[in-house]
């Protein structure tokens, strides 16, 4: 872990801006995109960059806001991963969040986030709150091979209802299903039972499958010789170099997901649900206008 001085914290557009308080990850998922070599990671990815300025960054910036709109984080780096509990920079940004009255998205794995449920909860009523959480792999044994560093899908499930209980609207990220391993009909129908029981406003899921570049595809490769011996053979000859690796399955993964969604109201398309996250209602909305 080293800190660094940022020169600058929100990216986005009015409307919806997104924030990485950190850089890198110690979760250890073997898929992880964030690895890829394009985003050119100057250390080691375990090493994680904390960027310790981060609040005051982020209260200069909301404090210039004239419209109040939605916060998000955790798109590249996970918001609550084990620095956090010593750091607690995401509760100081999430408190300031509050203060200045705006909504705040949270993409984690992990259940460290119930313990800003406080803040959660409040940020929620006053404007708006949507929690997400990834949920790849039911059958926890196999759940700790492929995200190792992080709790299980069934405690983040146990999240998810306690999310519920306290009336904050969550999204889970059903991405990615790795071909010849997750990707099983029995898989995804006990995820999309429990998202249906912990009462999801929407479910993220590109197609049944991943994608593969320079970084993550070797990190990926090497975890694959480590715990499912042959299998990489397999990936290369079935897809070569390509960069999304869709499953033989997908057809049929697709039409389940797309009717159990239908069939429960639950928001399915990427579009759907990146609406609804980004979208402050409106009559929070303007409320900075007359500031």
């Amino acid at each position: 872990m080293h800190y660094v001085e940022a020169k600058g914290l929100l990216t986005g557009k009015d409307g919806y801006f997104g924030m990485n308080i950190y850089r890198g990850c110690t979760h250890g998922c073997i898929y992880c995109d964030s690895r890829s070599t394009c985003y050119q990671f100057k250390h080691p990815f375990e090493d994680i960059e904390v960027k310790q300025n981060a609040p005051e960054l982020l209260e200069k910036a909301l404090r210039s806001k004239r419209k109040k709109c939605m916060i998000g984080t955790g798109s590249m780096s996970d918001p609550y991963m084990h620095c956090e509990e010593q750091l607690q920079l995401t509760r100081r940004c999430l408190e300031i969040i509050y203060q200045y009255g705006f909504g705040a998205a949270v993409l984690t794995k992990s259940d460290r986030i119930l313990r800003d449920l406080d803040l959660l909860e409040v940020i929620n009523r006053q404007a708006k709150c949507v929690v997400q959480m990834t949920l790849t792999t039911f059958d926890d044994n196999l759940c700790r091979i492929l995200e190792p560093n992080v709790c299980t899908t069934k405690r983040r499930i146990e999240v998810l209802g306690k999310m519920q209980e306290k009336g904050i609207p969550t999204v889970v990220w059903m991405t990615p299903i790795l071909p010849f391993i997750n990707d099983t009909e029995e898989n995804i129908t006990a995820i999309l039972d429990n998202c249906i029981r912990t009462g999801v406003r929407g479910i993220i899921c590109f197609d049944m499958g991943l994608t593969l570049r320079e970084g993550n595809r070797e990190y990926f490769y090497a975890a694959l010789d480590k715990y499912f011996p042959g299998l990489k053979e397999k990936y290369i000859r079935y897809y070569g170099n390509s960069y999304i690796l869709t499953s033989p399955n997908a057809a049929k993964l697709m039409k389940i997901f797309r009717k159990t969604c239908r069939d429960h109201n639950i928001l399915c398309t990427p579009e759907d649900c990146f609406r609804y996250i980004g979208e402050m209602p409106a009559q929070y909305a303007q409320i900075g206008l007359f500031d």
